[in-house]
């Protein structure tokens, strides 16, 4: 199977933005003669992302898919306050190290490659659709992405060759009485004047890769507060020592990646960034980033739930012929695949958006921007803070649709252990939990909703031209975003808080579904072979889940709210 499919490609290849990031990351291609794998052009730069993607297809199809029923069954274990990853895990990690597949994004000053992080979002994505446990692992060296932005120089040039070289990383936040509410975070951050140090004290729990290398704490470092102003983030080295594993969550699914409740025992750490700004500012940033991750995890585990529902579907008979060509069947895989194309979209749009920001954020680091990039960095800013709540909570939805569509494809057969199915609908329940749940979706992104930003930007793609055959499609798409308009001004318009919050999941899909189609539209007028039979079938999904919240919408109001309540 091959894993860098030719819908990756076209989103890596086909918007125009591509060339201005390549632009960015590569300072106007500054490397160019410094660095052996420098690319001298965009053309050059675009076979470097291309090359890349394919070694992670090599590696993915070579050993992480053949590994991913063994990793699931055997899982790590707690053994003397330390994690033992499956046996096959290792295997996964050595081979994406020596394929020099660490540190993707990192600058090759420090060992890295240098990447755009649509490359990153694409590598996430296929290793996921291979086994989403393993990209848990692995993809966590995202987190150095917060300690290069934030950290010193001095802990970017300690830490960051390591994680190039394949160290593990891992985010401690949550707690056992601080989930989602990070305010609530009570781990101790102390100065230790004799040793010159900061040491942590209490526990962490739910944390992914919990043992790992290098990891970024978020602590308090303020005595008598209780709020976010008094949260700090620190770096924690595992070879410092003072921190165990006291157990391994058992879970559902993601088998292969360690959930871990840590205690910290008068850990030596050392501050990133400024004190009191770990909620606040470093946290946001991690968040942000852990957020796209999950996205292209759920994209990954959809592909992975097409690729099983068709094999399937086309080797299974009942009464004398495939059930693939039985209505009931080919409507769920065609739904499949048009949530799967339209998520993807998004994702990579999402990415794109990040991408442009995050780059000449960088660069403000180096040098003043003009007038022009600062103009720049902040619409894109924005771009990226409303799509991500966006592409996490639908795509992170959608993988679990799409993995319980695909189990029953697959009848009884996909309630047994033989079937990767059963594994892909264990694993994909997390994605719309961790990381914030989809409700924490949605509370980012109302006031995208309420302040008429998304309505903007819809506004701005319905206005792109397309082909004579498509605008009748276009047409149906604008109906959509004056239904939502009106019902997004009907609820703001009763200054009624409580009917908000109820209203604001239904608002925000309709959103998102109004944004795909659009996505998808483009997509379809550049490759109508490849887009245009999905294109139809999401777009007629749409339609109906939008009307489904337009009713639901039209039937509460002030009067009735107490309807909602328990």
């Amino acid at each position: 199977m091959k894993y860098y499919t030719d819908e990756i490609r076209f989103e890596m290849t086909s918007n125009p933005l591509m060339e201005r990031i390549a632009q960015l990351k590569e300072r106007d291609y500054a490397d160019d003669g410094c660095y052996d794998e420098a690319p001298r052009d965009f053309a050059d730069a675009m076979e470097n992302y291309h090359l890349a993607l394919e070694l992670v297809d090599s590696v993915t199809e070579e050993t992480i898919a053949p590994n991913a029923e063994s990793v699931d069954l055997e899982g790590p274990h707690c053994e003397q306050g330390r994690v033992r990853y499956a046996t096959k895990t290792y295997e996964n990690l050595k081979a994406m190290t020596q394929a020099g597949l660490d540190g993707v994004t990192m600058p090759r000053r420090y060992g890295g490659l240098n990447l755009p992080i649509i490359v990153n979002t694409a590598a996430n994505e296929m290793v996921s659709a291979a086994d989403a446990s393993f990209e848990n692992v692995w993809s966590l060296q995202d987190c150095i992405e917060t300690l290069y932005c934030f950290g010193s120089e001095d802990q970017r040039q300690r830490f960051i060759p390591r994680v190039c070289a394949g160290e593990t990383m891992s985010m401690d936040l949550t707690e056992p009485d601080a989930g989602s509410d990070l305010q609530s975070v009570m781990l101790r951050a102390t100065y230790d004047e004799e040793a010159d140090c900061w040491r942590l004290n209490g526990s962490k729990r739910f944390i992914t890769n919990g043992d790992s290398d290098i990891h970024l704490v978020l602590a308090r470092s303020e005595a008598g507060t209780r709020d976010g102003r008094g949260l700090s983030m620190f770096i924690y080295d595992k070879r410092d020592g003072g921190v165990d594993v006291r157990r391994i969550e058992n879970k559902l699914g993601i088998h292969g990646s360690p959930t871990c409740e840590l205690v910290f025992r008068n850990a030596r750490a050392e501050l990133c960034g400024d004190r009191k700004m770990g909620l606040i500012k470093y946290v946001m940033s991690l968040m942000n980033g852990a957020r796209l991750g999950i996205a292209a995890q759920s994209v990954g585990l959809s592909q992975a739930s097409y690729t099983e529902a068709v094999s399937y579907a086309r080797e299974r008979k009942q009464f004398g012929r495939p059930i693939i060509e039985f209505p009931a069947v080919a409507e769920m895989i065609s739904t499949i695949r048009a949530k799967l194309d339209a998520g993807r979209a998004l994702l990579y749009q999402t990415a794109r958006y990040v991408d442009m920001y995050k780059s000449l954020e960088d660069i403000s680091r180096e040098r003043k921007l003009t007038s022009e990039e600062r103009q720049e960095m902040k619409q894109y800013s924005r771009l990226a803070d409303a799509f991500t709540p966006l592409a996490k909570g639908m795509n992170s939805e959608f993988a679990n649709q799409n993995a319980y569509d695909c189990v029953q494809i697959h009848g009884g057969s996909g309630f047994m252990q033989e079937y990767p199915c059963q594994r892909i609908y264990r694993d994909a329940r997390i994605t719309s939990i961790y990381e914030g749940t989809t409700q924490l979706q949605t509370v980012a992104a109302i006031r995208y909703i309420t302040n008429g930003f998304y309505q903007n930007v819809i506004q701005e793609m319905l206005s792109q031209q397309v082909a004579e055959s498509l605008l009748s499609q276009q047409e149906r798409i604008r109906q959509m975003e004056e239904n939502l308009s009106a019902l997004v001004a009907n609820v703001r318009d009763t200054e009624n808080q409580e009917l908000l919050d109820l209203s604001a999941r239904h608002l925000y899909e309709m959103t998102a579904y109004v944004v795909m189609s659009l996505l998808l539209l483009r997509n379809a007028q550049l490759a109508p072979d490849m887009f245009g039979q999905s294109f139809e079938v999401f777009l007629t999904y749409a339609e109906s889940e939008c009307q489904k919240h337009a009713t639901f919408l039209s039937h509460i109001s002030p009067d009735n709210l107490r309807n909602y309540r328990v």
